[in-house]
Formats: C-alpha cells, structure tokens, sequence
C-alpha cells in the first residue's frame, strides 16, 4: 500500500465513524431521550455502567467522563458482580449497560439481579430487539450499518457511537447541574486547568521571614544585602506600618550603579530607586492572573509585591513561581 493510500485508508475510516454518528444524532427522538436523562438526572445514588470486552473499556472511560463532570458514577465487570461486585448496587443507584448485541451471556445472567434490587436499568444496545433492550427501563438505539473494520468484525464504529453517547449524557448532566469551571476545576486540581481556577497567590508567594523587605530610607549596601539575603531579585520597601511604598529589583539596583559616582552612591536609598505605587497582587487573587498581570503589558515585569486589604505588605511572587507550579 502506498503512502497515498495509507492516507486514504485512515481518512476514510474517520469519515466512517464520523457518519455513524451523524446518523445515530439524526436517528435519536426526545421519546427515547428523555426517560434515559430523567432516571440518570434523578438518581440518588451513583451510576453504575457495565460492559463486556471493548464495550466494557467504553464504560469506564463513560464513568470517568460522568465522575469528572458532577455525577458520581463506577464501572463494574458483569463477571466481578456475579462474583460479588453487584454489592455495591443499591436500590438509589442506576445502572447503565453497554452492549452492541444485547445478548451478551454476562449481562443477560445479571438481569434478574439487577430487578431484583429495583434498581432502574438503562441499556446502550446495537440491537433494540435484544433480550437487554427488552428489559431496560430505557433505551438508546446505537445501531451502526457496519464496523469501520474492513471485515466488519472487529468493534470500532459501535463503540465509537455508544462512547459519543455516553459524553453526550454525561454533558447533558452537567448542563443540567449547572456545574461551573470553578466546580470542574474541584474535580481537576492536580490538571492545569484545575490549577489554573484554584491555585491562588497565597499558595505560591513568599511570606513572613520569606518576604524581603526594607525601609524607605535602607541606603545601597542594606539594599544589595536585601536582595542577596532574600535570593528573589527584589526586595518590598515598605514605611513603619509595612504599608507598601515601593519595590526594588536587582535590575534597577544595577542601572543606578552604572549611571552614579561615588559620591551620589553613598547617599542612595530605596526611595531614589525604587518603583513607587508597584503594580501588586493580593493573596487571594488566582495565581494564573497575577501571570497575566505581570505578562500582558509593555514591559514585562517578574515579580509582583502582595499586599493585604490595608496595603499591608504580606509578601512577593515571582514569575518563576508561578511557572514552576506547571500554569
């Protein structure tokens, strides 16, 4: 096969699978919908989604989609619930079952265990004449004309359409929960994008004996000690209450070495030097704003001094900082 065709092979396959879906969409009625979003918007407990072989993949990758956006839901093996996993389905419960026949023999054995714990079942199925289909509570049509496989064997397009069901019910749900980014992000704090709606200043600055500060009057040495000490690049210059008056970095420590003599070095202090009325954080504020803050501007800045309600200086946030915690 050449590589034209190689490219032609892969293209087609997508477009298979992409009209399945199509089709499953247009094929789809509010009928057939609505009782199946009522009982898993209305469930109490959890959603418990089964599946045998690939169609089992697809129902833990459905449970992972439906936990991470607002509704609790697990994957359980029909032979582990046979073997004692149904244990944890509960009358509050719901459960999902995913099956391109409908006559699986793993989930056919569990029907009369399921009904027996009057729990509403809800049947993904390739086949709505099937013995699951006829069982179910509720029904989806995930029928496909043929695989995407070249021998038409191997699953591919039936589980590509009862995956693109099951986010689709999944963010039915949320919609319906009205789950915000700051609730995802709950559900995400280890992601960039959890980090990005929870990490605020206050976890990544440095504070109390780790905030470099000076007084307005501090002359040169005490200010190049400052920033060595301090190991930031920048020292808060703050008056008698610690109120913030300005700060002062390494690089404008250097540009007034090299444009003073002696004699004007001698009388330097922080107030000559410093940047007064800094642009500043607050501890509460998201960490991924204060790196826009210090980024969306002329002239890029890399710290930014943080300062409390009353002005009060409470510490310093570096562009690094922020960076190093993977924003």
């Amino acid at each position: 096969m050449t590589d034209h065709n190689h490219f032609a092979a892969v293209q087609g396959f997508l477009r298979l699978e992409a009209a399945a879906i199509a089709d499953t969409a247009a094929r789809l009625t509010p009928e057939a919908i609505e009782p199946v979003v009522q009982l898993l918007a209305a469930c109490k407990g959890k959603i418990v989604i089964l599946g045998v072989g690939k169609s089992g993949i697809i129902a833990r990758k459905i449970a992972a989609t439906m936990t991470s956006t607002g509704t609790g839901a697990v994957h359980l093996h029909p032979s582990d619930a046979l073997h004692g996993g149904i244990g944890i389905i509960n009358a509050a419960d719901v459960v999902m079952i995913l099956s391109n026949s409908g006559e699986t023999n793993e989930i056919i054995e569990m029907l009369p265990y399921l009904k027996r714990r009057q729990v509403p079942i809800v049947a993904i199925v390739g086949n709505v004449n099937s013995s699951l289909a006829r069982r179910a509570d509720a029904v989806i049509d995930a029928s496909v004309d043929q695989e995407a496989c070249p021998l038409n064997l191997a699953p591919t397009t039936s589980t590509t359409v009862a995956l693109a069901l099951g986010d689709a019910l999944a963010l039915t749900l949320m919609q319906g929960k009205g789950l915000t980014p700051d609730d995802f992000a709950v559900n995400h704090p280890a992601g960039q994008l959890g980090k990005r709606l929870t990490l605020t200043v206050a976890d990544l600055m440095h504070s109390g004996p780790d905030n470099p500060t000076l007084a307005a009057g501090a002359l040169w040495m005490e200010i190049v000690k400052g920033i060595s000490d301090g190991g930031l690049g920048a020292v808060n210059v703050v008056d008698a209450e610690r109120r913030l008056a300005g700060v002062v970095t390494d690089g404008d420590l250097r540009r007034a070495l090299q444009r003073l003599d002696h004699e004007a070095l001698v009388k330097l202090n922080c107030s000559d030097i410093m940047t007064a009325n800094p642009c500043v954080a607050t501890p509460e504020l998201l960490a991924y704003d204060a790196l826009h803050l210090m980024e969306d501007r002329p002239s890029q800045i890399s710290v930014l001094p943080v300062v409390n309600d009353e002005g009060i200086c409470v510490g310093l946030i570096r562009l690094h900082d922020i960076v190093r915690s993977g924003l």
